[in-house]
């Protein structure tokens, strides 16, 4: 993602996501992606506005796919799955041989949408912890 993008994707995570928890504020978590240095943050533009996002992680063992973002506007059009195909081509280019990704329970069309793409359900119990002490 270029710096100049940052303000156009925290305008759509907050329209797509509607982020209110601390550990989310977009501000944040871009500071601390973009210090990583990793490259594995991508943007969608059209006509040199940003249409969607998505950030994928790799911890050497397992790749992550986090925050696919299309605006309700240009959904349909194959973003979200082109943003899907990069960010699985950059892992797999770090030599990852799985992803995972999380969906909120009850969030049935994205659940639909990863299907479609090759995705299925692995019955898991998803357990995390926050460390609020670690957010400013």
């Amino acid at each position: 993602m270029n710096p100049e993008h940052r303000g156009e994707v925290i305008a759509l995570w907050r329209q797509v996501f509607g982020y209110e928890d601390a550990h989310h504020e977009p501000n944040l978590a871009i500071d601390r992606k973009l210090a990583l240095d990793d490259g594995l943050f991508f943007v969608a533009l059209c006509d040199g506005a940003v249409v969607g996002s998505i950030m994928a992680g790799y911890d050497g063992h397992r790749g992550w796919l986090y925050s696919l973002a299309v605006l309700p506007d240009f959904r349909h059009r194959s973003i979200g799955s082109e943003l899907v195909a990069k960010a699985e081509e950059a892992l797999a280019r770090r030599g990852c041989m799985k992803i995972n990704l999380q969906i909120v329970e009850g969030n049935e069309g994205v659940q639909a949408f990863y299907a479609s793409l090759g995705y299925s359900t692995e019955v898991r119990i998803s357990m995390g912890k926050r460390l609020t002490q670690n957010i400013p």
